[in-house]
């Protein structure tokens, strides 16, 4: 095994990763590094052998790992990211930020962004997949973000570099996000805290919340613009192809598509990354039977099966 760098963070061999992830699965990691701040990953990365790849894993709510485990180090921010501050109508968020509490920091300050209190996960992986719901996504208050490169080097990257469009971005392959700075509109505060209970109740009332799954398993089959806004007159969902082709509630070992929201792929307790991948290819089969569309995955998929 490659000799590591000596860190100030914590670095882990054989780390299993199951226990970081919404969906509960996954095999080990080769190993698992958790930086102490920002000097201490920009050391580790510029030390680090070329050949070992690097993987930056945010809190895991929109990833299956599969069985077999992941050859390479994961990079995991933790506290020393996390950190949000408001000035005049910008957001600075760390990476590691939960988007729910850089949504409510914000309406506090009288800032509005109320899309991601909704949204699992953390900023790093919001800029990552260009987050969004209720016709807002990350693209359209980014500014720019702060990143750590596969060699160790700081830098500042603007939002129009970043290739951002529907669910996807263009960042530098090994690039660990460290933090993201948003250009906010203002609202009032009681009014900005109201609209996101409201959406809060909404997602309750129609997402299996209370389940064990990692957000929406497939795209939307619709074309998107840059920004991620729908352009396609008929903006099909993917839960209604997946029913008409007869896939709500599908199972496949521990794996099922939700009964509420079918476009929700959910461990019922004991399943593995292969039923919950095995089973999201069943659905793309029978979607494609019934309907000729390609359902596309959502949910990121990587290691060894």
């Amino acid at each position: 095994m490659t000799e590591m760098p000596d860190v100030r963070g914590r670095l882990t061999a054989s780390r299993l990763l199951s226990d970081l992830t919404w969906l509960r699965v996954g095999g080990p990691a080769d190993w698992l590094f958790q930086p102490a701040d920002t000097e201490d990953l920009c050391a580790f990365l510029s030390a680090l052998p070329a050949q070992v790849r690097v993987f930056p894993m945010g809190v895991g709510s929109n990833l299956i790992v599969r069985d077999g485990g992941l050859h390479a180090v994961v990079i995991r921010l933790g506290r020393g990211f996390n950190n949000i501050s408001c000035d005049g109508t910008r957001v600075t968020a760390g990476a590691a930020a939960l988007d729910a509490h850089v949504a409510r920091k914000a309406a506090d300050a009288g800032l509005d962004l109320t899309f991601l209190r909704t949204i699992p996960g953390s900023i790093g992986g919001a800029v990552r997949m260009n987050a969004g719901c209720y016709g807002s996504y990350t693209a359209d208050v980014l500014v720019e973000v702060q990143a750590v490169t596969r060699d160790g080097a700081q830098v500042t990257i603007p939002a129009a570099d970043l290739g951002l469009e529907y669910r996807s971005s263009a960042l530098p392959e090994g690039a660990v996000l460290t933090t993201a700075v948003f250009e906010a509109p203002r609202g009032d505060p009681d009014s900005l805290h109201a609209r996101m209970a409201d959406q809060l109740a909404k997602r309750d009332a129609t997402q299996p919340t209370k389940d064990r799954s990692a957000g929406s398993t497939f795209r939307n089959p619709a074309g998107f613009s840059s920004t991620g806004r729908a352009d396609d007159v008929h903006d099909l969902k993917a839960w209604k192809v997946i029913d008409d082709a007869g896939m709500r509630g599908a199972r496949r070992g521990g794996a099922q598509m939700s009964e509420k929201h079918s476009n929700f792929l959910i461990n019922t307790g004991d399943a593995t990354a292969a039923d919950l991948e095995g089973l999201g290819e069943d659905v793309r089969k029978k979607v494609y039977a019934q309907s000729g569309i390609t359902l596309e995955w959502e949910i990121m998929r990587v290691g060894e099966k």
